[in-house]
């Protein structure tokens, strides 16, 4: 839909509310608050807990299903009930809300960076990916690359005489798994990932390769992922990528003389920690204890998000929280449906207490 409002141009916008006076942007891809000038503690909201509180959870088996259910559905469902319990409690919000379900969350971000880019700020983020209850306070980074791989074709009746580029492409893996457990090493010094077991995760996750089962494969293809620690920078890295596989090609019969490729096809994504957030933290943490009766924990997370855009490039205080998951991106995928119903009053106490509370 188009929207608009007084300050801003008319845009399109998956969903876009206004409310008087600041901003607080709410979305499936990510939540961010314009504090109120006039908070205190004291404006804690004592009417969306009591409404909150009177929301049910009625599954059967306690879980909800579905493909993407983890990222999108109960990001959605946190928001949303979050915001109509505010309202149905008869308050107003001293701050104005966007609400905003961005694209390309998985592959780029671009759609969290696009509102940046647009002109959107806070003082503080909050993206409600699920985080099992937990206060995400840092995440990896993510290098996407392609091993490019030659072969030398002959028919599988003289295989011997040919080299396969599908076997050659392993050789190579076999190379960089040697860098995953080195990188792995170095992290156990780190402050937020040194007590992670294995934080930082080497996937080969697509291959393609030869053109019949009757050739010796002429060529193959396999897209990577790697994860990479807060503080290390993409060129560092890309550079130990290239060598670990110029390496590994070294000690190959024939990639020695043919060598493979390194293309980057993807994320080139620094990994991001929190900082600056002690004020908005401290709100969640006494919404977290209201509801949960007990401290908010926190958690660092071996994969990317776009919280990434709001910290490191535009100074906006930004961290993950949400409900609990399980089987993501497989089979089953699902979330546990109390977990959204307390993270959702959770949400609703931290946006109040945030932005500040007053009849509606």
């Amino acid at each position: 839909m188009v929207a608009a409002s007084a300050g801003f141009p008319e845009r399109p916008e998956s969903c876009l509310i206004r409310l008087p006076q600041h901003d607080l942007l709410i979305g499936p891809a990510q939540i961010a608050a314009r504090r109120s000038a006039e908070f205190t503690p004291e404006h804690r909201c004592e009417g969306a807990r009591a409404v909150i509180a009177d929301v049910e959870c009625d599954a059967g088996y306690g879980f909800a299903s579905a493909k993407a259910s983890e990222c999108f559905q109960q990001s959605d469902a946190l928001a949303l009930y979050a915001l109509d319990a505010l309202k149905a409690a008869g308050l107003a919000l001293k701050g104005r809300i966007h609400l905003q379900s961005v694209i390309e969350e998985e592959s780029t971000g671009l759609g969290a960076l696009s509102t940046l880019q647009r002109g959107y700020r806070a003082d503080a983020c909050l993206v409600p990916e699920p985080t099992d209850g937990k206060l995400m306070r840092a995440q990896v980074g993510v290098i996407w690359f392609r091993l490019k791989v030659r072969g030398l074709p002959v028919h599988v009746s003289s295989a011997g005489t040919g080299s396969n580029a599908i076997k050659a492409a392993y050789h190579l893996i076999q190379g960089i798994e040697g860098l995953e457990a080195e990188w792995n090493e170095r992290a156990k010094t780190h402050r937020f990932f040194g007590k992670v077991k294995h934080p930082l995760n080497f996937n080969p996750g697509i291959i393609k390769g030869g053109d019949w089962a009757s050739s010796v494969p002429a060529w193959c293809d396999v897209d990577c992922r790697i994860g990479i620690l807060p503080g290390w920078t993409i060129a560092d890295c890309q550079a130990e990528i290239v060598a670990c596989v110029e390496k590994a090609a070294r000690t190959h019969p024939f990639l020695a003389d043919n060598a493979p490729e390194v293309v980057w096809s993807g994320f080139l994504s620094p990994g991001y920690e929190v900082t600056g957030a002690q004020e908005s933290e401290a709100v969640l943490a006494a919404a977290y204890e209201s509801v949960f009766g007990g401290p908010l924990k926190d958690a660092s997370f071996t994969g990317l998000t776009d919280a990434r855009f709001y910290g490191l490039d535009y100074g906006v205080p930004a961290f993950c929280f949400g409900a609990r998951m399980e089987n993501a991106h497989g089979f089953d995928e699902r979330v546990e449906l109390d977990s959204v119903k307390k993270i959702t009053k959770t949400l609703a106490l931290f946006i109040a207490g945030w932005c500040g509370v007053e009849a509606a």
